[in-house]
């Protein structure tokens, strides 16, 4: 039995998935964590470290690991990536003059060894805010179309209203699940 037979067995046992939740300063991640976990989110402050939470959605347990962006903790990002299932990249859809430096950030992260073959949401934020870029915008800007390495999703949401996050969640989740969860 090889080693990723044995470790597929293993998560096969524990319904397991370890996501990790990125992107670049105030753009909304743990605003969409609270509002995931069903939290007040009128005071929210900028994530300097990291916050878990363990949920259960759909017969899984998610630990969302949710990493502070600022340009000074993105070096710290590697210490997070092992064993991720499911990256969720978060884009501020208001803020137009930093998505030059989110499009060179994510495609750094998506070059990591370790981040190969985990899932990719992108999660365009902030559409209630007027002037958002829509996320076919984002994924034009993004390029995203030029992703191979990675299954990739990009959804438009709000992490204030709530607007698909669930949808995005659930297709996270089925996508890792269908990957991982498989009987040989």
């Amino acid at each position: 039995m090889g080693l990723l037979t044995v470790i597929k067995k293993m998560k096969q046992k524990e319904k397991e998935m370890r996501i990790l939740m990125l992107g670049l300063d105030n753009a909304g991640k743990t605003t969409i964590l609270k509002r995931i976990n069903g939290e007040e989110i009128d005071t929210i402050s900028p994530t300097l470290g990291f916050n878990i939470k363990t949920l259960e959605h759909k017969g899984y347990q998610l630990n969302i690991w949710d990493v502070g962006g600022q340009k000074s903790l993105r070096s710290y990002w590697r210490n997070y990536f092992e064993s991720t299932d499911g990256l969720i990249w978060v884009v501020d859809s208001a803020d137009k003059r930093r998505l030059e430096d989110c499009k060179r950030e994510l495609y750094t992260l998506l070059q990591e060894e370790r981040l190969l073959g985990a899932t990719l949401l992108v999660f365009a934020n902030k559409q209630d805010l007027p002037g958002s870029l829509t996320s076919e915008e984002i994924k034009t800007v993004v390029e995203l179309d030029s992703i191979k390495s990675h299954h990739w999703r990009i959804l438009p949401c709000s992490a204030v209203t709530g607007d698909n996050l669930v949808v995005g969640i659930d297709w996270l989740v089925s996508d890792i699940a269908a990957r991982i969860f498989t009987l040989d």
